[in-house]
């Protein structure tokens, strides 16, 4: 486990999930496969566009102050994002319009000296880490479908699963704030599945 990465993410299982949110779910990925191509869609617009805003961010008052000013408001775009992945990814039943902080744990120490150049270049960098994430994705939707199965039959899915879930959630969080200039460590290639202590 990365314990000494400065990101951390972390959710509980609930002890019980409610049947018609799997319903939700398979409406809201149904209206995003139209729009793309469901949370991967999701995915590469984010995927694109942190290292732009950062950027932009970065050229207007240099690295230590959007560290300072923007971080935090990133480091919130973020959270709201993750919150949204883990509801459509069946880690939790509640939808991100309530506290994103209520859902999940996602804090961050920023740290680096990010330049508009270093911020660009991480569209390239963040590469392999998004291949390997989108390999495990794939894996994810078969888990979510038997998921899903389990939920409708008993309201509940196997803490394996979960666990699953939690480590590619935990690894779209540390990739996102990498991504975003918010960290100068490149996340490590690691499915952390445990629960996670808070940076100290």
């Amino acid at each position: 486990m990365a314990a000494d990465y400065p990101v951390t993410l972390d959710i509980e299982q609930p002890q019980k999930f409610q049947r018609p949110h799997v319903v939700i779910r398979l409406l809201l990925l149904i209206i995003l496969s139209f729009v793309g191509s469901i949370v991967g869609w999701l995915f590469g617009l984010v995927y694109l566009i942190l290292p732009v805003v950062s950027a932009i961010f970065i050229s207007q008052k240099g690295g230590e102050r959007f560290l300072a000013e923007d971080g935090p408001r990133i480091t919130g775009w973020l959270r709201w994002l993750l919150a949204l992945y883990a509801y459509l990814g069946l880690a939790t039943d509640r939808f991100p319009t309530e506290k994103p902080e209520n859902i999940l744990r996602f804090e961050m120490t920023p740290a680096g000296k990010p330049t508009v150049g270093s911020a660009l270049l991480r569209l390239i960098y963040s590469i392999p880490s998004a291949f390997v994430i989108g390999l495990l994705g794939i894996v994810g939707v078969i888990l979510w479908i038997v998921a899903s199965v389990f939920v409708l039959i008993q309201e509940t899915y196997p803490s394996w699963i979960f666990n699953f879930t939690r480590g590619i959630l935990r690894w779209d969080a540390r990739l996102f704030s990498y991504h975003s200039s918010l960290v100068d460590r490149y996340p490590p290639f690691a499915l952390d599945t445990e629960a996670e202590k808070a940076p100290v």
